[in-house]
């Protein structure tokens, strides 16, 4: 089962929207194309990054399938209220060609229910036997996904390959320590921006799901090369590295929180991209002070960026 695509950075597309708030579809292949070309393995849509709770499931698979249809490999979210859903998302997935899934657990409903959660994953797993799967954790979907639940779906469903941890540094080394390092076949994801450097270099991750990789692909793309040589015993990566993330934290910190949709889109606008401009709910806006401080740390971010990359050596090798 080819899993090359988990096997780098994948920016998490937002969603783009018309002047009704309607999906851009347009807009949406040209940012996948934009990113694969700067050197992403692929892009997920719909996580949360993407507003699935608010897209029809029409919506979502039309965006699966067109990203598909350009040549874009895409990891597709399962997300969804019931399972019957997340099925149907699941085998659109593998109808249309996708790259891999992005196993979501059951929310809301028996969301803390260790036998709802294995029957809710087994059924999406099932339906896309040849699309490689990564199980995602966050502690915003409200259900963790531990060793034992793991690897009993995964004997029974080869094309379990992974685990995805948005959760924080504990979080990372708790899968590093009792999944992906009891099979050298099951890789690890870095799920939160916050976490490139621990997730690569403290806990054997080989890809990294990103938020801010949307609007900074570069700079993403520069902290998970520096990361995989600190992993490798560079003390000069390491120590740049470590630079970087503490520079990217307040951007990076975004990723974490119930926000992260807006302050992505106005980043985005920050950088001219106008399609990003509108939400698809109406009210769903940045405070004033929010947008304020989000131009400041991006200014201040770049600002910095431009004089620190400039020092040559491992940087440049990296870049």
């Amino acid at each position: 089962m080819n899993k090359d695509v988990f096997l780098g950075t994948i920016p998490a597309l937002l969603t783009p929207c018309t002047a009704d708030r309607e999906p851009d579809f347009d807009a949406l292949v040209r940012k996948g194309q934009e990113l694969r070309a700067a050197g992403m393995s692929g892009v997920v849509y719909c996580g949360s990054c993407g507003d699935w709770p608010l897209l029809t499931d029409e919506q979502r698979m039309e965006g699966v399938e067109r990203l598909t249809r350009a040549g874009v490999p895409v990891v597709v979210g399962t997300g969804a209220i019931n399972t019957k859903s997340a099925v149907a998302h699941a085998a659109h997935a593998q109808k249309v060609g996708a790259a891999g899934l992005m196993v979501i657990p059951r929310v809301l409903s028996r969301g803390l229910s260790v036998a709802a959660q294995r029957n809710h994953f087994k059924a999406i797993l099932d339906a896309a036997p040849d699309v490689p799967a990564i199980i995602y954790n966050s502690p915003y979907y409200g259900y963790s996904t531990k060793a034992d639940l793991f690897f009993a779906l995964r004997a029974e469903h080869k094309n379990l390959i992974g685990f995805k941890e948005f959760g924080g540094k504990a979080d990372l080394s708790y899968a590093a320590e009792h999944i992906t390092s009891q099979d050298d076949d099951v890789i690890l994801m870095v799920g939160v921006d916050t976490e490139v450097y621990h997730g690569f270099v403290k806990c054997g991750a080989v890809g990294t799901i990103t938020g801010i990789g949307s609007i900074l692909p570069k700079e993403a793309l520069l902290l998970v090369a520096l990361s995989r040589r600190a992993a490798e015993g560079c003390p000069e990566a390491d120590l740049r590295a470590r630079e970087l993330t503490d520079a990217f934290s307040v951007l990076a910190k975004f990723d974490e929180g119930v926000d992260l949709v807006l302050y992505f889109k106005h980043l985005m606008m920050l950088k001219g991209e106008r399609e990003y401009a509108l939400n698809i709910n109406e009210t769903d806006a940045l405070s004033p002070s929010q947008a304020r401080f989000c131009e400041a740390q991006f200014n201040q971010f770049n600002a910095w960026f431009a004089n620190w990359s400039k020092q040559g050596g491992v940087i440049a090798e990296c870049m």
